[in-house]
């Protein structure tokens, strides 16, 4: 049993979501953590709410990990609050909506990349040598079951997710028998503002009406659990974990409704590009904002 109390733990993508939702999670268990988003703001209330759990006072560390250089930037300051981070935690990801003819390799394609690839993989280069040093860590990525059963329309984003998992399984591989762990999660649809960007890609509403909803709280309690237990990977919600073993079956039912999506034109004559995350686009944002006035309302 691996004792949270006292680590030093680096968490990305802190402001909302699953990443505050795990915030507050390892605050009850006594973690140290440094947070990392781009709403100042929000991660100084959280930080607040933290302080209100017992626990010390997270330090706040504002950076856009769009921006190539971000996250080195980021793990130099982190180590400098916390001293040794015990746990990082690659949680952050933005993402880019449009068929594939439209979006390319436009500078929105090469943001979500960039959060969701190379900026994880930056905070491992710079934070894993000291994990080998001590021969004790934990690297955390939150991947996506969307490498497994993607979309029309959000292909930039699947292959994010895609390409962060497999470096996942690589590291785990690679870091087999040092002492240092890494621990994958795999989410689903789980109910954050992410749903409502997803939710702007043709057909996607119907595809997900009779899928398994996750709960954010739910899915920061596993995380938690499985550092603590040592695991390799978490699937949420667990009734999709099917997709991940089996994910022809997966891919069978999302190619038979692209068809159908496919003979209306649906995708074919939309030329939008949505830029999604805290920094999306106007019509991006406003989603978010829809969504979170909605939950605010089933939550009064």
């Amino acid at each position: 049993m691996y004792d949270l109390k006292g680590r030093g733990v680096l968490l990305t993508g802190a402001s909302s979501g699953i990443g505050r939702a795990l915030a507050l999670e390892l605050a009850r268990r006594g973690v140290r953590l440094a947070l990392v988003a781009r709403r100042e703001q929000l991660l100084e209330e959280l930080a607040e709410e933290v302080v209100k759990l017992g626990s010390e006072r997270p330090r706040v560390l504002v950076a856009d990990l769009s921006v190539r250089g971000a996250a080195a930037d980021v793990a130099r300051r982190a180590l400098t609050a916390l001293e040794q981070i015990d746990v990082l935690v690659n949680n952050a990801g933005g993402g880019v909506g449009g068929s594939q003819w439209t979006v390319g390799d436009r500078d929105e394609a090469r943001e979500a990349f960039e959060v969701n690839v190379w900026s994880p993989l930056a905070l491992t280069a710079a934070i894993v040598p000291g994990m080998l040093e001590r021969g004790s860590g934990t690297v955390v990525n939150v991947t996506s079951l969307a490498k497994v059963m993607t979309w029309a329309g959000m292909g930039h984003y699947a292959a994010t997710k895609a390409a962060i998992s497999v470096a996942t399984e690589t590291l785990q591989l690679e870091l087999g028998g040092s002492g240092v762990r890494v621990l994958e999660v795999l989410p689903g649809p789980v109910d954050t503002a992410v749903q409502a960007e997803s939710r702007l890609a043709p057909g996607f509403a119907e595809l997900t009406a009779r899928t398994p909803m996750g709960d954010a709280a739910v899915l920061a309690r596993m995380i938690a659990r499985a550092l603590e237990n040592g695991r390799a990977r978490i699937i949420y919600p667990r009734l999709l974990a099917a997709t991940y073993h089996l994910p022809g079956l997966a891919r069978t039912i999302t190619r038979r409704h692209a068809r159908r999506l496919g003979q209306d034109g649906s995708l074919r004559e939309n030329p939008m590009v949505v830029r999604t995350g805290s920094h999306g686009d106007p019509l991006s944002i406003e989603a978010r904002r829809q969504w979170e006035q909605e939950q605010s309302k089933r939550q009064s």
